[in-house]
């Protein structure tokens, strides 16, 4: 299996040959957000056999990113997601399929199963808490955790099952990180739950808000270097791929 990285939350994950993309944002700016490290992901990126979504803010659930998967894709979103954001209606060509925890979809040779996660899955910055906040395990010849957007919670271990590699956040999109995340030591402290063969950080040093790169700058170009530092120490056990923009791995996941 593969994992390749293309920048905050969004990866594709290839195992027993089903592709599966995750959270896609395949933009140079979005709102108050820009680009700031890494190439746009080519079209290839856009390839895949089943996408992902963790939850429905706008970072996550890119519309025009999903507008550029080829007709027939699987698209997998939190239940009540089509009700929240009208929008996907219009995609037309894709197989949309909603989903809450516990719930598996089956894609050619993997299955992929729903996990709970903590985090504010609304479509901001309106709209009635109707959909909740996703993480996915996909199973095929390893067992992968996508987190999403989450924080700690009790239980996670046991809700998310035995893993051999996880992607977890490690940051975010601005200075400060609210409730309902991970930094790089609370990250470093899931593996400690979740005890993965392998581990990837996500959700950093990617998009910036315009007209703040002097505020904070660290917490846009630390949390990788962070989290590997981190994991050292309380998960050693762990193999920790801190990916470039675009940049691949296969994890050693045989038991």
């Amino acid at each position: 299996m593969e994992i390749t990285w293309w920048g905050h939350a969004t990866c594709t994950v290839e195992d027993s040959g089903v592709r599966v993309l995750t959270d896609p944002l395949f933009a140079r700016r979005l709102a108050h957000l820009r680009r700031r490290r890494g190439a746009l992901p080519p079209p290839a990126a856009a390839r895949a056999d089943a996408v992902l979504i963790s939850h429905l803010h706008s970072d996550h659930l890119h519309l025009p990113s999903l507008a550029g998967l080829a007709p027939g894709t699987r698209l997998i979103v939190p239940r009540g997601a089509l009700r929240a954001v009208p929008g996907l209606r219009r995609l037309t060509g894709l197989r949309i399929t909603e989903v809450g925890p516990g719930d598996e979809v089956k894609v050619r040779q993997v299955v992929v199963r729903a996990v709970p996660a903590l985090h504010d899955g609304r479509r901001l910055p309106v709209g009635p808490h109707r959909s909740p906040a996703l993480g996915y395990v996909i199973t095929g010849a390893a067992r992968t955790y996508f987190a999403g957007d989450t924080g700690l919670f009790d239980g996670m271990a046991d809700a998310v099952g035995e893993v051999e590699v996880a992607l977890l956040p490690v940051g975010g999109w601005g200075p400060f990180l609210g409730h309902g995340h991970l930094d790089a030591g609370r990250a470093a402290q899931a593996l400690t739950a979740l005890a993965p063969r392998a581990a990837v950080p996500v959700h950093y040093g990617t998009y910036w808000p315009i007209g703040l790169d002097g505020v904070r700058p660290h917490e846009f170009h630390a949390p990788g270097d962070e989290f590997v530092r981190q994991a050292a120490r309380v998960a050693p056990d762990v193999a920790v791929h801190r990916l470039a923009h675009g940049e691949s791995v296969r994890p050693e996941v045989g038991r």
